[in-house]
């Protein structure tokens, strides 16, 4: 990957942006997108839009990511310092215990630890079990509430400290790959795009709030009227020891972007896009998704009497965790997948399944 894209994908993925609190991360992809497009505009909630063209002029193609994360949130400070705290988005409790965090106060951002009682100190029958959120806690190092109130007050976010890190094979660990890949994605194909221009108009779109429940698709889905939705996020690489394939399905990293088939996408939409990534020698994987994807794309498709729509998974270990892990490899080829596409629509194409 060249320097620049790589770099704004570091800073996208280090830029903390949990669900309801997703400024700073789009600061970061409107400073990189907008010397690219011909207009650039944000909603009430912080969604985030960056147009190429006239949507009068021909279909109409929107290229989303969402751009929030999971975190937590304090929801009661103790007597002596310590922070408790509900989820932001679908967190995985058994991972919260023994991690350094970053508490986003009010006044600065503060390191903290999460709470682990000793084993030692356990009783044998509790070695097993995984307490509930409201029975752990965040370590400030503050003496008393009052010293914890100096800097982070309840409704403060809180995430993992964790950052981009690369690995071998051209791999890359972080929290927050989910879905950094996908707005990243987004902003750097219109830029490609802005070089040489398609016939048809495409606007990148940055979400928020996917992980609360998809509020920020639907909310652009219907502002933007799109008529093709390519919708960018990450499926689950299975090719871990412990993933049941037959269960699962088998993807892979480093074999490409994965293309879904059923529920919310669109059998013409994703008929193109292999037909594109077959001319264009992208390489491509593909997923059941028989009753909805869980992503942007179940709201994109629902507005407006239905709007075409395709989901498009980047391979990602470890899901809902610190650390997960992307290939950039796959990830480059899921850019030129969609720049390909936009560049094979005509003005006078429609999607519409023929009866």
């Amino acid at each position: 990957m060249d320097k620049e894209p790589l770099q704004f994908l570091k800073k996208l993925i280090d830029t903390p942006s949990p669900s309801g609190f997703e400024t700073g991360g789009q600061r970061v992809w409107a400073d990189y997108v907008i010397p690219h497009c011909d207009d650039f505009s944000s909603d009430a909630y912080g969604n985030a839009f960056a147009r190429l063209g006239q949507a009068k002029s021909g279909p109409h193609i929107v290229l989303a990511g969402h751009i929030d994360e999971l975190g937590f949130m304090i929801s009661h400070i103790h007597d002596d310092g310590f922070l408790f705290v509900q989820g932001i988005g679908g967190i995985d409790r058994a991972l919260f215990r023994g991690q350094r965090v970053h508490v986003h106060g009010h006044k600065k951002t503060v390191p903290g630890v999460t709470g682990s009682l000793a084993i030692h100190l356990q009783e044998p029958d509790d070695r097993q079990k995984v307490p509930a959120l409201h029975e752990m806690y965040v370590d400030i190092g503050a003496r008393s509430r009052a010293d914890a109130e100096k800097y982070v007050r309840v409704g403060d976010c809180i995430t993992y400290a964790d950052g981009f890190e690369a690995l071998d094979n051209n791999r890359v660990a972080a929290r927050g790959c989910d879905n950094r890949v996908g707005v990243w994605a987004a902003g750097e194909s219109l830029r490609q795009l802005s070089q040489n221009r398609p016939e048809v108009c495409v606007t990148a779109v940055s979400t928020v709030q996917e992980e609360n429940g998809l509020y920020g698709a639907t909310m652009a889905a219907y502002s933007q009227q799109p008529d093709v939705a390519l919708v960018v996020d990450v499926t689950h690489g299975t090719d871990i020891p412990n993933c049941s394939k037959p269960k699962h399905g088998d993807i892979r990293l480093g074999l490409g972007p994965v293309l879904s088939h059923g529920s919310s996408n669109h059998p013409l939409v994703v008929q193109r896009l292999l037909e594109v990534a077959a001319q264009e020698k992208i390489p491509v994987q593909t997923e059941a998704a028989p009753r909805r994807t869980g992503t942007d794309t179940d709201a994109f498709f629902l507005q407006r009497g239905g709007i075409p729509s395709a989901y498009i998974g980047l391979p990602n270990r470890y899901m809902h965790s610190p650390v997960e892990v992307v290939d950039l490899a796959d990830l480059e080829a899921l850019s030129r997948l969609l720049v390909a596409f936009c560049r094979s629509v005509k003005p006078e194409e429609s999607f519409h399944v023929k009866i």
